[in-house]
Order: structure tokens, then sequence, then C-alpha cells
């Protein structure tokens, strides 16, 4: 008896002390643990527009400001709902998207608010364009619709131009051609072979937040912009395309002058910083205020150029028209083409065609066997039969047997003759 008595005293006593450690522990004063954050002091790419972050590599989600962990977490998120994000709901439950930083990117995310499993038919995402380039380029050069062209959207080809601008106006090398945040690394893969820049950035290059001049190599010259031709503004550091669109703004939006720096400064092509190396060295010519005196019976109406129709009396308009219709033809052939011509002031241009002579024997004609296919895919009175054209030829090896099959409404085919052998 004795026995199970002390036995009880001490399952008693073991139980009391149990009791006062754990009194004592939640006692004390309470821990406080630090908290949890995500990195999220790097503000975004100055570069940054719409993206799918499903073409996102770990470099580039780096550019955003993820940490290298928060990167492995996004994408094993990624091959854990498949390989693919499918809307802005699905990348939001991703634990290593603070809500703040999901906040800053929302808006540049292309991808729907909430969608479905793909293989339902009913998932309406963004489609990816490709991108395309067939030949060697700077892209120091190229415009906004030059990038569109190639497949970018137009807030990605700003970007892209805000990006050269952040360098100094020029990339530089394919190395910081490739940093550039909106370039996939699939599509840098295809354009790198075309790139014409060099493979590696100078050691003297520095980069910096605000612009870097990168000094020009040019030696500039005093010019008169009004004498300038395209070679000209092609030496002074312009592409090919941007000195063309320098003397059309000229010769169509000016009527062939600048009269002041202002005029020069609004063409789009010149940069500010561009407008300003070029400033001490502009130098325009005296001009006698006298008008132009052109004796119209001696103008080729093949060859009559678009400041001379001003000059003549048609408005930008008509003169465009003309002009435009006259380079698709490949030239006219007889002067009733003229005034078919689309948005003309008709009753002066038939003056004009009263008086002025067309001289048609530079104008290319084919037979419909030979005819080049870009040829009859752009030339007016030919592209809506070129696909039969191209066809029926691999057979038949005579005009009048392939005119006969495209069974062509009368004034068609009349049209069509005047340009065939």
């Amino acid at each position: 008896m004795r026995k199970k008595h002390y036995q009880k005293l001490a399952l008693m006593g073991m139980l009391m002390i149990v009791l006062l450690a754990f009194q004592n522990y939640t006692g004390r004063e309470k821990v406080t643990f630090p908290e949890v954050r995500f990195i999220t002091e790097n503000s975004l790419p100055l570069n940054l527009t719409d993206f799918d972050p499903n073409d996102l590599d770990a470099k580039q989600w780096e550019h955003l400001g993820f940490s290298e962990k928060q990167i492995s977490t996004i994408l094993n998120y990624k091959k854990m709902v498949g390989g693919r994000f499918i809307s802005k709901e699905q990348l939001k439950k991703c634990y290593a998207v603070s809500p703040e930083k999901f906040a800053e990117l929302e808006s540049y995310l292309l991808l729907p608010e909430t969608g479905k499993d793909p293989s339902s038919g009913k998932f309406k995402g963004y489609k990816k364009t490709e991108i395309t380039v067939s030949r060697k380029f700077n892209p120091d050069g190229l415009s906004i619709a030059d990038w569109m062209k190639m497949g970018f959207s137009e807030k990605q080809a700003e970007a892209i131009l805000k990006y050269k601008n952040y360098l100094g106006g020029s990339f530089v090398s394919k190395e910081k051609f490739k940093e550039c945040f909106i370039i996939a690394s699939d599509n840098y893969s295809k354009l790198e072979p075309y790139l014409l820049l060099p493979a590696k950035t100078p050691d003297n290059f520095k980069n910096s937040t605000i612009n870097y001049a990168v000094k020009s190599k040019i030696k500039y010259r005093s010019f008169d912009p009004n004498m300038a031709g395209l070679e000209d503004w092609k030496f002074l550091g312009f592409s090919e395309r941007q000195a063309q669109t320098i003397v059309n703004y000229r010769d169509r939006n000016l009527q062939g002058t600048f009269k002041t720096l202002e005029d020069l400064q609004k063409c789009f092509v010149i940069s500010p910083e561009k407008f300003q190396e070029l400033k001490p060295y502009i130098k325009f010519t005296p001009t006698v205020d006298k008008k132009q005196e052109t004796d119209f019976s001696k103008i080729d109406l093949n060859m009559i150029t678009f400041k001379q129709l001003l000059e003549f009396g048609l408005d930008e308009k008509s003169a465009g028209s003309m002009i435009g219709f006259r380079k698709k033809l490949r030239g006219f052939v007889n002067k009733q083409q003229i005034l078919d011509t689309y948005n003309i002031d008709k009753d002066l241009v038939q003056k004009l065609i009263s008086i002025a002579p067309l001289d048609v024997s530079n104008v290319p004609k084919y037979t419909l066997t030979e005819a080049p296919e870009e040829w009859l895919k752009d030339h007016p009175y030919f592209k809506y039969s070129a696909d039969k054209i191209i066809f029926y030829r691999t057979t038949y090896h005579e005009d009048k047997k392939i005119l006969k099959l495209l069974k062509l409404k009368p004034e068609y085919e009349e049209r069509m003759k005047l340009y065939l052998k």
C-alpha cells in the first residue's frame, strides 16, 4: 500500500514539474519573428512594354526585379500548371509574385484576366507574332514602322527606340542590343545573324541612366538642306530610308523648301539630339524671289517630278496621286491613264497632258509566259489575276490561250494588253 502511495506521489510530482515548466515557457515575452518580405525594391526596366510571361527566360525575369529564388519558384510553378500561364489570375496565385509586384506588372501582361483549359477551345490568349527578317540591317536606322514590319507591336517598337535613346542614340553592339528587354532570347537568335553591329561593346563605352552621347565619327561641314539630296543626307549619318523621308518631307510637305530651322526640326526622323549636332552647320543659301519657269512642252509625263507638278498648279493630293499611280504602273503608256488616276484635278491634268509629251519607250512590257511573278502580283492591271496566270502558264505557253482561260471582261483584257509585248 505504501509503495503504491509513493508511486502516486512521484507521478504527481512529475506532473507538477511539467506544468511549472509549461507555465514558465508561456509566460515569457512573445518573440516576434521578422516579417517575410518579397524583394520589390527593383523598379521595372525603362523599356518595359507589353509582354507574354510565357516567353520570359530566367535572365528576363531577373530584369523585372525578381531574385534567383523567386525566379526558380516562378518557373517551377509554370511547369506545375502545365508549362504555360493561361491567365493573369493564374500568375497572380504564384506566391513568389507579391501583390505589389503583380500590381506593377498587371497592365503589361499579354494574358486574359481569367482563362480556361486551352484544349476546351474556349481559351482566347495572346497570339504571339512571328518575327521575320530576310536581310542584314543596322538597327540604329530603323523606325517604329520598320520594327512593326518585322512583327513587333507598336508599343514594343516604341520601347526598342526608347532603349536606343537610353544608350545615347545607338545600340553600339550586339551585346547591348541583346540587353533590350523586349527582345526575347528566341527573337534575338533570329535577328543576330542579320545585325550590322560589332559583336562586343567597346571598352570606352559608358552606359548611364541619362543619355550618353556617343561621339559621332562624321566630319560635318556646312550645307544647305534645300540643296541636299539623298546621298548628302546619308553622308550626314542617316539611313537610306531616313534620308528619303527627309527629301520627301521637304519636296512634298514643304513644296521643296525648308524656310526655317524649325521646318527642318519638325521632320520626325531627325531626333532632337541629331538636330543639335547639325544646327551649327546648316546654312540657308539666299534665294532670289523668282518663280521657276519650266517649259512643260518639253517635260516627259513619265519623268515629270512632284515639284514640277506643283509648279504647274496641281495640289499635293493630285500630284501625289499621279506620281504614285505612275510608279505602280512602271510608267504610263497612254495619256488616258493619267486622266483615269484617282484624286486628281482632271481639268488641270487635261491641260497638262495637252501640252506635255509622253515617252513610252522605257515602260517595261512582257509576255504572260515570261513576266516576273513580282511584277504580275504588284501591277494594278495584273495583280488580281496573277495567281491564275502563274498557274496556267505552267501548262500553256501562248498569251492568247492564257487570256482566254482567264475569262476577263473586255475592258480588263484591253488594259492588260497595254503592257504585253
